[in-house]
């Protein structure tokens, strides 16, 4: 009988077909399959595969065993991360968000956490990796190395001329393989003749992806400060939405000001009932009374999320796509809303129940504009849930505080019992579940909104107690989704509920409700706007100027128009129009083309519209790459000083 290792040595080809089997797992994974008919993109990475196979496949030696188990090893766990990111952010993980392992290792720490959001079938891309050691071990068996086998053919004689021949020819191979598969990652990573069809490659394909995402790493440090700012503004100018007229102007000038980021709240909770029940009574009753409530408001998170979407909202600045904002652009100059009321008198204060250090807050408030930052260092934590403090302790603690404070203020608070995995203690909790709706993400993410919802309640109700509500303007809106389409299980539940297909027309929709007491008058505002556009508004209420010509949102109660550029969860060069009434969803190979239009209204598929959506899209991109310019430069420093 053959022993294991002589089986192994005559089917060492099975390494191939493994390949093809991880690409075809990766790629259904990630839900790029429909576009594996660019024939390019499995090839390339089959390519790739198979030269890293055949590199450490010459000399037997215990350096090139280790060396292919090692890069082998690294390949399979690039593939893994990818599907594992992709499976909750529809697109590959960037080399940028290696800086945000330390945030992404404490939500991680939570296990929960991880089971929400990461797709279990991420893990198939790990099963070739034991098959594909045990075929290489087998097959390196007493080879020789490429120098061996030249040697070999310059020196024989004769009689072995055939045998030879054909190690000669198979070091011709492999050296063409291998210059291949290095002139592949080149052009089609550098894609140094900016070709279109190149670009939608290295959108898909695993290898070059990330050879691109390194070049430009690299090129955006070399290039930064090497802008034209007159060029800037000049795009600042044509692709900002406008707003006109004075509507409201100062109309909350001199009142306190609440900001308040609602942890993964979406819009469709708004006026919604489950079984008969208002999911967000509070938030309902508030909207009946001197609020503006916009009911087409989007969030524009970019790979800091959470951070991001706050970033957004006290500058009127994009994220992007390379890393989140708190980190990437600490120590820059900026004047929003923190900076801007305490120029007018006001002391800015931050309140947060979970640690100083996440998302960087600790240090990035400083230049925000923050004078005290309040976590779950100084507050007490009372009553925790989930991640940290409980919303109605956050809300009843910071009240008190700043009933002692002298006013005006200016409190920015960002809740976080709705935060993934939606735990909240069964003592908390008070809606009715259906039976199919026990212990799911949606079961348990409408008891956390109705949870977070009485927690306003209570809120306004301090507000009262501590003879501040007349005098205080609160803004309260949703930092991103809190139900993810890439979710199967959520996406059924939604549908559900809905009673249509769930998709990113709710997905994506998050409430923004200003509300005023005394202002005497309500108002739904269906204008198309995001939270790159909170802080104009407020700024217009309250009556204040930023100061430079950097902003990228607009004043939403004065807008001609409305249009928000995306760059999460639907990939950068999407857009919300108001004008065509869509949100354009880019390709997955980042062609208009291979897009798609969905109605703000109904989530149904629009007819393509090629012309208006690469007009959408160049406008959009023309939005994130010219903020992201702005910020690589520090520009705002030009026109203020802190």
């Amino acid at each position: 009988m053959k022993s294991f290792t002589q089986i192994l040595q005559k089917y060492h080809w099975l390494a191939y077909p493994l390949f093809a089997l991880k690409i075809l797992i990766f790629y259904w994974v990630t839900d790029m399959l429909d576009m594996l008919v660019v024939i390019e993109v499995p090839l390339l990475t089959f390519l790739f595969l198979v030269t890293v196979y055949e590199v450490f496949s010459f000399k037997e030696s215990r350096i090139r065993r280790i060396g292919f188990i090692t890069v082998y090893g690294l390949i399979t766990l690039v593939f893994l991360a990818n599907a594992a990111y992709s499976s909750y952010f529809g697109r590959y993980i960037s080399i940028n968000q290696l800086y945000q392992i330390g945030s992404l290792a404490q939500i991680a720490s939570d296990g929960n956490v991880v089971g929400e959001t990461v797709s279990p079938l991420c893990l198939l891309t790990l099963l070739d990796y034991p098959l594909v050691i045990l075929c290489y071990l087998g097959r390196n068996r007493g080879r020789k190395g490429m120098v061996d086998e030249l040697l070999s053919v310059l020196n024989s004689p004769d009689k072995k001329k055939g045998k030879c021949f054909l190690s000669f020819l198979t070091v011709v191979f492999h050296t063409a393989l291998y210059t291949l598969a290095i002139c592949c990652l080149y052009y089609y990573g550098a894609n140094p003749e900016n070709l279109r069809s190149v670009q939608k490659i290295n959108h898909i394909e695993i290898f070059t992806y990330h050879t691109s995402d390194a070049i430009f790493h690299v090129k955006g440090r070399l290039n930064a400060g090497k802008v034209d700012e007159e060029k800037l503004q000049q795009a600042v100018r044509e692709n900002v939405p406008a707003s006109e007229g004075s509507y409201l102007k100062g109309l909350a000038r001199g009142k306190n000001l609440i900001l308040i980021q609602t942890e993964s709240l979406n819009d469709f909770v708004i006026g919604a009932k489950y079984r008969g029940e208002e999911i967000t009574p509070n938030l309902n009753k508030l909207l009946k009374t001197d609020t503006f409530y916009f009911d087409q408001f989007y969030s524009t998170t970019g790979v800091g999320n959470t951070a991001d979407a706050e970033f957004s909202v006290l500058n009127g600045l994009y994220g992007n796509d390379v890393r989140e904002c708190y980190r990437k652009y600490v120590d820059n100059t900026f004047n929003g809303l923190p900076w801007m009321l305490r120029e007018e008198g006001y002391e800015a204060m931050a309140f947060h129940g979970y640690i100083k250090t996440f998302w960087n807050r600790c240090e990035a408030y400083k230049n925000q504009g923050f004078s005290h930052f309040y976590s779950e260092e100084e507050l007490e934590m009372t009553q925790k849930s989930g991640f940290g403090l409980t919303d109605k302790e956050l809300f009843r603690q910071s009240v008190d505080i700043l009933s002692k404070k002298k006013q005006p203020f200016f409190a920015f608070m960002i809740t976080l019992t709705n935060h993934i995995p939606y735990d909240l203690d069964p003592s908390l909790a008070s809606l009715s579940l259906a039976p199919e709706d026990i212990n799911t993400t949606f079961g348990r993410y409408l008891q956390t909104v109705r949870y977070t919802d009485e927690a306003f309640g209570d809120l306004i109700d301090y507000l009262k107690e501590k003879d501040l509500y007349e005098d205080t303007m609160i803004v309260i809106y949703g930092d991103h989704q809190g139900m993810n389409i890439e979710t199967p299980a959520v996406r059924l539940s939604m549908t559900r509920f809905l009673g249509r297909d769930y998709n990113y027309d709710e997905m994506l929709k998050v409430p923004l409700i200003i509300h005023i007491p005394g202002m005497e008058k309500s108002k739904t505002l269906h204008t198309v706007g995001g939270e790159v556009d909170i802080m104009p508004t407020i700024a217009n209420l309250m009556d204040l100027d930023p100061g430079h010509p950097y902003v990228f949102g607009h004043d939403l109660l004065n807008a001609r128009e409305g249009f928000l550029a995306q760059v999460s969860y639907v990939g950068k060069g999407s857009y919300i129009s108001g004008q065509e009434k869509c949100i354009f969803n880019i390709g997955k190979d980042g062609s208009v083309e291979k897009g798609s239009r969905i109605s703000i209204y109904d989530g149904s598929r629009m007819e393509p519209d090629v012309a208006a959506s690469r007009k959408g899209s160049e406008r959009s991109l023309a939005l994130i790459d010219t903020c992201m310019q702005v910020l690589d430069a520090n520009l705002i420093n030009k026109y203020v000083k802190h």
